[in-house]
């Protein structure tokens, strides 16, 4: 099978969360980090190894340095391989749909009650 990559792959570590329902129909969760980031899919590092075509939710917190304000990349994707280097493992996953969703400032005074000072 030929698979072609659609977009330009850039290297990224950042925090993932990633969430599955295994095949008992129980909800899982597991933290890792992006390998790499193009613009339909990922390469996550992670400690469990997925089954082709899971469905997977992904949030990945962007760095506010790079955004200038915080931000989370919040995806629907499925899996579509697994690899396993020496040490490194984690899956490649495509995106189906995606959002970036602001993440609310911690001490942005929207705790404040009017007229406080």
């Amino acid at each position: 099978m030929n698979q072609r990559r659609t977009s330009q792959r850039i290297p990224m570590e950042l925090p993932v969360e990633i969430r599955w329902t295994n095949r008992a129909g129980s909800q899982k969760q597991a933290m890792g980090k992006t390998g790499n980031i193009s613009g339909s899919g990922l390469f996550i590092e992670i400690p469990v190894r997925l089954h082709r075509a899971t469905t997977v939710t992904i949030k990945v917190v962007l760095p506010s340095a790079a955004t200038q304000v915080p931000l989370e990349l919040l995806c629907q994707g499925r899996v579509v391989r697994w690899n396993q280097r020496g040490h490194v493992q984690g899956l490649g996953a495509v995106i189906d749909e995606y959002e970036l969703r602001p993440l609310p400032r911690i001490g942005s005074g929207s705790d404040r009650s009017p007229g406080s000072t």
